[in-house]
């Protein structure tokens, strides 16, 4: 069958749906994956995905094709992609899959895959190409089972979390995933809450849902200067990836939020703190001030949540807002988790954001740059 060779990235599958992803060709990914999933002595995986109005189509087309190989499915429904993360801890199935877009535009989509507890990706995702393109699937009849795992996950979360002084905070969800679940986890948590756009819509009326762009963070800010709120966040399309924004205004960046969190996440001398190559010198030096050791590695979510897993190391991040805590989570990238946690260290100090911020070291850095190609095949030439 014709199949986009191009929709098969580093990290997920993703491409337009109109173009990329007719019912044939999603449910020829299920077998795939599938057949990965069984061939690697999996049984059973979840199955979730975000708020795009493409999303439902996708995962009914999908399930087909995994429930033809003989794998079963667990059915979570329409949530944030580290719901879908946490059903393998939780649930203790061989993989996951996420359906989402995540901050891509409202006509993409795409699939984040996992196997046991880690991310697919790279030479994995070609492996699960080359089964698609031989034809050559597992053969079985899945079954497919429901299962709720929201309040599962919010209670977990708001089991972690202790807030210690009355907090304001601003959410901006961004009409996506996150707000499926993230203002009822700060609400149990006991913050005083201000929303916006925490109303479900996958068109994304309001602003793209990717809270690395400042234009994205306009409304946040407003909202930040009009009260006397502590602290404002906000979620990408499916809640892997956050923005911060102190009671001024102005946007924490990633690094910077990370280097806050080191003197609660480095526990004993010489912990292994991972950062990628986009983080500023600043972070570096606050980890070795705290008595960590830096480790600079490859930029990518799944690169980063693998090297730390084999390093054991407690935290971990990069500069596009994916944070993973291991030190009292689990290790994946967790928006909801990261911002609870943010508002958790906040309540514990007597300095406001910005003060916190202004202790740590000061160097300029270029922004990044984002370099436009016609196409995919143009983009994977300049890649290699």
């Amino acid at each position: 069958m014709m199949i986009n060779k191009y929709i098969f990235r580093e990290y997920d599958i993703r491409g337009k749906v109109a173009e990329d992803f007719p019912p044939d060709v999603v449910e020829n990914l299920g077998k795939g994956f599938g057949t990965f999933v069984k061939r690697s002595g999996g049984q059973e995986i979840t199955l979730s995905g975000d708020v795009r109005l493409t999303t439902p189509d996708l995962i009914k087309y999908f399930k087909q094709g995994v429930l033809s190989t003989g794998v079963d499915v667990i059915n979570i429904g329409i949530l944030p992609t580290p719901v879908n993360y946490y059903s393998m801890f939780k649930l203790g199935v061989s993989g996951a899959m996420q359906i989402t877009g995540s901050h891509n535009p409202p006509e993409f989509n795409g699939f984040k895959m996992s196997l046991d507890r880690k991310a697919v990706y790279g030479a994995q995702i070609q492996d699960i190409r080359r089964i698609i393109e031989s034809g050559a699937f597992e053969k079985g009849e899945g079954s497919e089972v429901r299962h709720e795992l929201k309040d599962d996950y919010i209670n977990m979360i708001v089991g972690k979390i202790n807030i210690e002084r009355p907090m304001k905070v601003v959410m901006d969800c961004g009409n996506a995933a996150g707000a499926i679940l993230a203002p009822e986890v700060f609400k149990k948590l006991g913050v005083e809450l201000t929303e916006l756009f925490c109303d479900i819509d996958g068109t994304f009326p309001n602003h793209h849902p990717d809270p690395t762009v400042q234009e994205n963070l306009v409304d946040l800010i407003a909202a930040m200067k009009t009260g006397q709120y502590d602290i404002g966040v906000a979620f990408d399309g499916d809640a892997d990836r956050v923005g911060v924004v102190d009671e001024t205004g102005e946007i924490i960046w990633a690094d910077q939020l990370m280097a806050l969190f080191l003197p609660e996440v480095i526990q004993n001398k010489g912990d292994e703190i991972l950062y990628d190559v986009k983080c500023s010198q600043a972070l570096e030096e606050m980890i070795a001030k705290h008595g960590g050791t830096p480790i600079m590695w490859k930029t990518g979510h799944s690169l980063i949540k693998q090297k730390m897993h084999e390093l054991g190391c407690p935290f971990g991040g990069e500069m596009s807002g994916h944070i993973f805590f291991a030190d009292d989570y689990f290790g994946y990238d967790d928006a909801i988790y990261v911002a609870a946690r943010a508002v958790q260290m906040l309540s514990r100090s007597d300095q406001k954001l910005s003060e916190m911020v202004a202790e740590l070291p000061k160097y300029y850095s270029t922004p990044e740059l984002r370099l436009e190609a016609e196409n995919d095949e143009e983009k994977f030439r300049i890649a290699k």
